[in-house]
């Protein structure tokens, strides 16, 4: 047996409550290296008297690890453990300061889940789970008419760059609500619309004020009601890491200096000698001159970004944020701005724009998630690029499930393109199977999917400003059949539980191989997804997977879900042919009796 190998410790992702009745824990091992694992706990005050025993299960693998799991019921709120492991004629014995094959006659040196506090449990907002959302860049999305304070804009559809703006405005989504309601999207995700002289609006100038260009705050009322009229929440961008050049306190500190009310609102490295004309120098977004960095941790800039962040859930009633930059702000501002948001909205989304492991802001008292770039950067590799095999795929995307508390994986954001990408189409080559892949992928795998404006369409587009062109309105130049198509995976998502919660687990990732399948599991329901992301036929052969809670007993059978067709188990596994850049979708349906 590995010992180095294995690892455990109480909370993050490694023992956490799933639900008020159980704490669900994680024990990591050697790949392919352990037999059999179970749980045994108790109470520590009554160690003798409640001590239990409960298998684990292998959820995920990695190229490297296995990851067990069990759900405990604790009675009590209160959870002594340690593992028991067993490889060949090897048992030992594993808690938390010691490792043998007989252990401890008391629960002294077990793991610790000291107390099941209801504060203490990781809570995303339940819609999330439920979630299909569309991002839009105001700008280009759509324009009806001209708002009071427009300013200058190219014609509609004109070429893009970083400097010029468009005239796209609230009217303009309002008018085009029907589009998103025929697609299926729930949620809306827009990037600012705060007062900037930018387009992209990430400097802002003004907290308390819609861009003049977008309309008002009236304008942006009216339209969230008309969202959530027809069941899609709204999600706007925030960015409390820095500010505009135009923002009125840092102008005061320009003309002011260190005499300046808002002299500790900025992270100022050196402060200007108005005698000899020496400037002030100070923190920034990357090296953007126009992007002052906020000091969050002065009270009084503190105070101000979470009456902000108050005003407009009274004011509008959004239904959370999308926080830029969220790793470069300190957790105790997101603490406090937890507290301030789930005050005024208990279900409002925190989502944070974090491309690294981020466990350390998702314990349940910052963020409730992050978008999923890490796993958004593995679709493009293996369906669109081509640029790793199934195995790296599997090993890695299993590597970031293991990352996280499953509740955390279910309300994460995944996104295939973004204002801050090229655009989906264009990663694919332009052609149109690969990127319908990738999207089942997205739209099939665990987590809350994002569309961005005008993927759905066909519209393709390099890195910023080109993936940021002008949505296409004419029918004659939209790609339906694609439309058609998102339509459907969002119909096919809505419909089985298990691809919007529960499980996930590779069937098939060979080394060196270019197709893949997985597993979807939840109470009652299994669903397995197949991709051939080559250019020539193949037919595999996966396993069905371990029974999962819920399964019926009797005669298996497989549906398509896309064509009805039928699929019969031999000895256990599915035998599926796929086409060039083929994909399958089929669930798991039982029949009393034998098979004809």
């Amino acid at each position: 047996m590995n010992r180095g190998a294995l690892y455990h410790r109480h909370k993050q992702n490694w023992a956490f409550m799933y639900d008020d009745a159980h704490v669900r824990v994680r024990l990591r091992t050697a790949r392919g290296d352990i037999d059999e694992a179970a749980v045994c706990y108790g109470d520590k005050y009554d160690w003798h008297g409640t001590e239990c025993r409960t298998p684990m299960n292998i959820r995920i693998s990695d190229a490297l690890y296995d990851y067990w799991e069990a759900d405990v019921a604790v009675g009590t709120r209160r959870l002594s453990y340690r593992f028991l492991l067993a490889s060949g004629r090897e048992r030992i014995y594993f808690g938390e300061r010691w490792l043998g094959e007989q252990p401890p006659e008391e629960s002294f040196g077990n793991f610790e889940y000291p107390y099941m506090n209801p504060d203490d449990a990781i809570r995303p907002p339940e819609w999330v789970r439920d979630a299909v959302f569309y991002q839009i860049f105001p700008d280009r999305f759509a324009k009806v008419g001209e708002t009071a304070q427009g300013g200058t804009f190219e014609p509609w559809g004109a070429t893009p760059t970083k400097q010029n703006a468009f005239g796209g405005n609230l009217p303009g989504v309002l008018d085009k609500l029907d589009h998103l309601t025929a697609l299926g999207v729930n949620a809306i995700y827009f990037t600012p619309l705060f007062q900037a002289p930018s387009s992209h609006k990430y400097d802002t100038e003004n907290f308390y004020a819609v861009d003049p260009q977008f309309g008002t705050v009236e304008t942006l009322k009216t339209l969230v009601e008309a969202c959530h009229a027809r069941g899609i929440r709204v999600l706007l961008d925030f960015v409390f890491n820095h500010t505009g050049n135009r923002f009125p306190p840092f102008l005061d500190v320009l003309e002011h200096g260190e005499s300046s009310q808002y002299a500790g609102w900025f992270r100022v490295l050196r402060w200007p000698d108005f005698g000899t004309g020496g400037t002030l120098v100070y923190e920034t977004f990357g090296y953007e001159a126009d992007l002052p960095k906020l000091n969050v941790s002065h009270p009084a800039t503190a105070d101000y970004l979470l009456q902000v962040a108050a005003y407009w859930l009274r004011e509008a009633d959004i239904d959370g944020f999308r926080l830029d930059v969220a790793n470069e702000v300190d957790h105790r501002f997101w603490r406090r701005l937890r507290e301030t948001v789930k005050a005024a909205k208990p279900d409002a989304y925190l989502l944070g724009e974090i491309f690294h492991d981020a466990m350390a802001w998702l314990g349940g008292d910052q963020l409730d998630a992050v978008m999923d770039y890490p796993v958004r950067d593995l679709a493009i590799k293996f369906f669109a690029s081509r640029t790793i095999d199934a195995e790296t795929f599997a090993n890695i995307v299993s590597q970031q499930l293991a990352m996280y508390p499953q509740q955390v994986c279910e309300a994460s954001f995944q996104l295939l393109g973004s204002h801050d990408t090229a655009r989906l189409l264009t990663l694919c080559g332009g052609d149109e199977a690969r990127m319908k892949l990738a999207a089942l992928f997205q739209f099939t795998y665990i987590g809350a999917p994002c569309i961005y404006y005008g993927d759905e369409i066909g519209m393709s587009g390099e890195n910023d400003p080109d993936n940021r062109r002008c949505m296409v309105w004419e029918p004659e130049r939209q790609n339906r059949e694609l439309f058609a198509f998102y339509r459907d995976m969002i119909a096919l998502r809505r419909t089985h539980g298990a691809l919007r919660g529960g499980g996930i687990r590779f069937l098939h990732a060979p080394a060196g191989g270019s197709t893949l399948a997985y597993e979807r599991y939840a109470e009652g329901e299994r669903i397995v997804v197949a991709f051939n992301v080559g250019d020539r036929p193949q037919t595999i052969r996966v396993g069905t997977g371990q029974p999962v809670a819920g399964d019926e007993a009797g005669f298996e059978v497989w549906e398509e879900l896309r064509t009805g067709e039928v699929s019969l188990p031999l000895d256990g596994g599915l035998e599926l042919p796929l086409g060039p850049y083929g994909s399958a979708v089929l669930r798991r349906h039982v029949r009393k009796g034998a098979p004809a």
